[in-house]
């Protein structure tokens, strides 16, 4: 801008210098050949180039001429047109710089949001989008919403399908897992204990502990637990186990009498059952790999003991810190100034509770 403003102001300068004198063609035309002898002077040893504000002269004085007179320029006429051509365009490009012509820009938080919902919601269109934020109070239009998708590299929906662990999540509310732990008494003594796990809440239920878990037992173990889940209304759709010749045909019968689907894990493939293992892991090192466990007796106590623990006091990560079996939520204004513990498991486990007084 201000160099557009200098040039203008030096074509006005250049006016008035010749304005008043006789021959005026004969005078600007003298100018420019003592300034291009300068520049031929500048650039003896060198490529001949010409500097912005050589430009700038030239195509200033090229105004005050007339066409068969501009013969003593050093370039073509058409060069002189075009350095006048890009002073004009510096100047008004400077307006418009100024102006900031358009509409305002988004505010950071409203670019966040779009992304955040292209994001969290892979089959919502621009139109969606835009519905979306009305609803929220807050108004675009549907064509910046797809500017601000295309630039975060968010494409036309659908934008791929669920996540895998999106996918698990969603189909966690009907799916059960179930392993067998095993368990050595201080006496060398191994037992078995089968165990299932409510993906969805991590709620486990202890089934039963053995010394040989035969077929019969297990049966009978599996009809247990489908008469405690009809009778408190707990329905499910699939149960996950690995390929352990201890679970019979007739396991699989009692779930499926329920129309229970079971789901085979891959030969050798403990990640397919997950959620079971972890659970092993957690009750390990949490209770199992503390105490001295003296015989089937002993170990089912325990066991229970600890899943009761594990159900209705124990935050868990996967479910955002809560505990699987829901209680009421605790009041956000309680001042946690009568706190008491709970032992569990002799002491080996701490729980803690508010207290009445």
């Amino acid at each position: 801008m201000a160099f557009s403003l200098l040039y203008l102001g030096l074509c006005r300068t250049l006016n008035l210098l010749v304005a008043g004198r006789t021959k005026r063609d004969k005078d600007v035309e003298l100018l420019v050949l003592r300034h291009q002898v300068k520049i031929l002077e500048r650039q003896l040893h060198g490529r001949l180039r010409y500097r912005p504000a050589d430009r700038a002269l030239h195509a200033a004085l090229s105004r005050l001429l007339p066409r068969i007179r501009r013969q003593a320029f050093l370039v073509m006429p058409q060069t002189l047109l075009r350095w006048h051509r890009e002073a004009a365009t510096r100047k008004w490009r400077g307006w418009r710089q100024q102006r900031r012509p358009g509409r305002p820009a988004f505010h950071p938080d409203v670019v966040a949001l779009i992304v955040r919902l292209g994001q969290e919601n892979r089959s919502w269109g621009c139109v969606r989008i835009q519905g979306e934020l009305r609803k929220l109070g807050i108004r675009v239009s549907a064509t910046s919403v797809r500017r601000v998708l295309r630039h975060n590299h968010l494409g036309p929906a659908p934008r791929g399908g669920p996540s895998w662990a999106e996918f698990l999540r969603a189909q966690a509310a009907g799916i059960l897992a179930t392993d067998f732990l095993t368990v050595d008494t201080v006496f060398f003594k191994q037992l078995y204990v089968l165990f299932v796990i409510e993906l969805a809440t991590r709620k486990v239920h202890i089934l039963g502990v053995t010394k040989h878990p035969s077929g019969p037992w297990v049966t009978q173990v599996a009809r247990n637990l489908v008469g405690d889940l009809a009778e408190h209304g707990r329905a499910f759709r699939f149960l996950i186990r690995d390929r352990d010749t201890k679970f019979v045909a007739t396991f699989d019968e009692v779930f499926a009498s329920e129309g229970i689907e079971i789901i085979r894990t891959p030969v050798r493939a403990p990640p397919a059952n997950a959620y079971a293992e972890r659970w092993v892991r957690t009750a390990r090192r949490e209770c199992l790999d503390q105490l001295l466990l003296v015989g089937r007796r002993h170990a089912e106590r325990v066991l229970r003991t600890y899943a009761r623990h594990y159900n209705e006091q124990r935050p868990h990560r996967g479910i955002g810190l809560a505990v699987p079996v829901a209680k009421d939520p605790p009041d956000a204004s309680f001042i946690p100034t009568h706190i008491e513990r709970r032992d569990v498991l002799g002491g080996l486990i701490h729980g803690y509770y508010r207290s009445a007084a």
